[in-house]
């Protein structure tokens, strides 16, 4: 058996701990200073605003915030109340909920790019639904949701598939915690004759807000790196600020644009999430400070 000192012994966690810290400086640490370095320095090189000011004068900027921001008012709250709901559903424990559990859960299994093709092979004009449509006699003509003047019709499909795919991960969020609150609240609320909804506001809703702030955080910050879906199904009909990377990196090779709209959507990501963990916190832990 290998004997260490104790001062050996004080220093293993740091060496166990260091391959950890080395792959985070280089393939994320780097990475993110050199993105910094490039949203602040201009074409000669100098340090300064120059590249923030050329997007603020940039009408396609305003454009994708606003598209961004519209589908996270719309995409978060419609996803955690309905994921609420099945959750609520779910954990009753009828028969057969389990049937229903994998269900709700199979697109969890699916990449944004899969369930974009799968939302256009229903919703384009010689699609499933409108197959459907004509075959019953619903409509004589094709509905179409995509192209150029229906960006209306497109960002309610763009809801629609990322309300599918992405749904079930709040859902498994908030189930697990549903299924960790003991029975004994319950009980105890019957034997002082608390209703249905008393019970729901009084012991399910509180003991689920954790999961509930953690779920609501992680999906407003997925939503404002939704790509995959927008750029598949729109394009650049509806600009967004992760589709405006892409397209400056890929598109343009302007790196320096590229990553100020990095910056930008990081920058927003963090101050949502000063925001949620000081409006939702926790009874327990304004109590602890």
């Amino acid at each position: 058996m290998i004997s260490f000192s104790l001062r050996e012994k004080n220093w293993i966690p740091y060496l166990l701990f260091l391959p950890v810290l080395i792959y985070l400086a280089g393939f994320i640490g780097y990475p993110l200073l050199k993105a910094l370095q490039l949203a602040f320095s201009s074409e000669e090189g100098k340090f300064g605003l120059e590249n923030f000011i050329t997007l603020t004068q940039d009408s396609t900027f305003w454009k994708a915030l606003k598209n961004t921001l519209y589908l996270l008012i719309t995409i978060v709250p419609l996803q955690v109340i309905l994921a609420f709901l099945l959750a609520l559903f779910v954990n009753s424990r009828f028969k057969g909920y389990m049937t229903v559990l994998y269900i709700i859960s199979i697109p969890l299994a699916l990449s944004d790019v899969s369930a974009a093709l799968m939302s256009y092979n229903i919703f384009t004009s010689h699609g499933f639904l409108n197959k459907f449509l004509m075959k019953f006699g619903f409509i004589e003509n094709p509905i179409y949701f995509f192209g150029l003047g229906l960006s209306s019709r497109a960002f309610w499909v763009i809801v629609l598939t990322e309300l599918w795919r992405a749904t079930p991960l709040v859902f498994v969020i908030l189930l697990a915690s549903l299924q960790m609150i003991s029975k004994d609240y319950f009980e105890a609320a019957d034997v002082f004759g608390f209703s249905k909804w008393q019970k729901f506001f009084h012991i399910t809703l509180p003991l689920t807000m954790p999961s509930l702030q953690s779920a609501l955080l992680i999906r407003t910050l997925f939503a404002f790196q939704i790509f995959g879906v927008v750029w598949l199904l729109s394009g650049r009909d509806i600009p967004i600020l992760a589709g405006e990377v892409y397209y400056q990196q890929a598109e343009l090779n302007n790196f320096r644009l590229a990553a100020t709209y990095g910056f930008i959507i990081a920058l927003i990501c963090i101050i949502i999430s000063w925001v949620y963990i000081t409006l939702l916190r926790t009874k327990h832990l304004e109590m602890e400070r």
